[in-house]
């Protein structure tokens, strides 16, 4: 496959070439240059430019509204929030028709290509991997119920990890996940808390089918409902009513309890709360790093090139985004295991959490942002608001304290 996508890439480019075709659409997120300077830098400079007068002479400059038309106009054209909910662009066409957003050269061989590999992806691959996803699914809810009636033991706790493990790794089959796993020597431990970057719905597959996690969440209904109510017989997962997850302090109870007990797994949480699209990590939810347990960060990154892993909740359901997932060529990702951390002695959870953000940015090679996921489906709270006011606001009354004093 990699070797048809990468003839493709030459066809494109020298086909374009040849018509002189444009080979990418306008990209609006590339025309605008930034500079890293403070809000009270830029308005010095607009104030020096406009009026020569320096920062420190008037209160208020009639001028100081350009700096905040510019941010507004600038956010818009290039919002790098909203940008982080919608599927990764790729420099080239991988076949799909998914993520070619820029793509615009269109060939005949091109075009029968694309042909062939759907029906390879709907004809042979997709028939497969339902059957592969039946068999794992049907098998993870039929043993661990069996495994939940034997009494509680060394030998249940054996049976249930390997029965979690192998059916989590029949439903990366079906997926035809390719992973890397890299610094092994690090993955978590009992009594501990593993924190990861959220991409997808399968990065609980992805990393427990090299591992035996306790997993945290919501109680669902239908078929989901019926798989988490298996696995809860066999091993302790941590499963919360709708109406708990409301309740922070609950929840941090029943988290403090589980890692308490060392003979318990690790619990694996995404801290993020949603879906990024494998390009930056987003604020982590301090909650799961108040209870002062270990913390195993781990870093997850996909390879586009191959099928597309981002989940859009808005606007796929899980039925139609696993349909687009098994129509695929494959899933290909690399997962990092970094060193424990702990929360110091001068650090609050907020400072804990975006240390352990940090780190797993760097290592997976995405962007550290420190806008809250949530914003996926929610308007910007008042407090990112009141934020750049009291910052405008304290450069005047800064000011005019000062001369005061003088």
């Amino acid at each position: 496959v990699l070797s048809v996508l990468q003839w493709a890439t030459l066809r494109i480019e020298r086909g374009a070439k040849e018509k002189n075709h444009p080979l990418y659409k306008p990209y609006v997120n590339g025309i605008i240059a930034k500079e890293p300077m403070s809000l009270e830098e830029e308005i010095k400079e607009i104030r020096r430019s406009g009026s020569g007068k320096a920062l420190d002479a008037p209160e208020f400059e009639l001028s100081d509204i350009f700096y905040f038309c510019r941010k507004g106009i600038e956010t818009i054209m290039d919002d790098e929030v909203t940008k982080r909910f919608s599927a990764e662009e790729l420099e080239s066409w991988n076949l799909l028709s998914r993520t070619n957003y820029n793509f615009q050269y269109i060939s005949l061989r091109l075009t029968v290509l694309w042909g062939l590999g759907v029906l390879i992806r709907y004809c042979f691959l997709l028939p497969l991997r339902i059957a592969l996803a039946f068999t794992g699914i049907s098998l993870l809810v039929t043993g661990t119920t069996v495994v939940g009636y034997l009494p509680n033991g060394r030998c249940k706790d054996f049976l249930s990890k390997h029965v979690h493990l192998m059916c989590y790794r029949i439903c990366v089959r079906a997926l035809t996940a390719i992973i890397t796993y890299h610094d092994r020597e690090n993955r978590p431990r009992n009594g501990g808390i593993c924190v990861a970057n959220h991409t997808s719905p399968i990065d609980v597959i992805i990393l427990a089918s090299d591992g035996y996690y306790a997993m945290v969440g919501q109680i669902h209904g239908g078929l989901m409902g019926v798989i988490q109510r298996a696995m809860v017989k066999a091993c302790p997962h941590v499963w919360f009513e709708r109406s708990e997850v409301k309740d922070r302090h609950l929840v941090a109870r029943r988290l403090t309890e589980h890692v308490q007990d060392k003979s318990k797994l690790p619990i694996l949480i995404f801290p993020e709360g949603t879906c990024i699209n494998n390009t930056s990590v987003m604020m982590f939810k301090k909650g799961s790093f108040e209870i002062g347990a270990t913390v195993y960060p781990v870093a997850i990154k996909y390879d586009p090139q191959f099928g597309d892993a981002f989940w859009n909740s808005s606007k796929y359901g899980m039925v139609t985004y696993l349909l687009r997932m098994m129509t695929s060529w494959a899933i290909v990702c690399s997962v990092w295991y970094l060193p424990p951390m702990t929360r110091q002695p001068e650090e609050d959870a907020v400072q804990f959490a975006n240390r352990v953000k940090s780190a797993i940015a760097r290592q997976g090679g995405l962007v550290d942002l420190l806008w809250d996921g949530g914003l996926k489906r929610e308007k910007v709270k008042d407090a990112f608001k009141e934020e750049q006011q009291k910052l405008y606001s304290k450069m005047i009354v800064g000011n005019h304290e000062d001369r005061s004093r003088s």
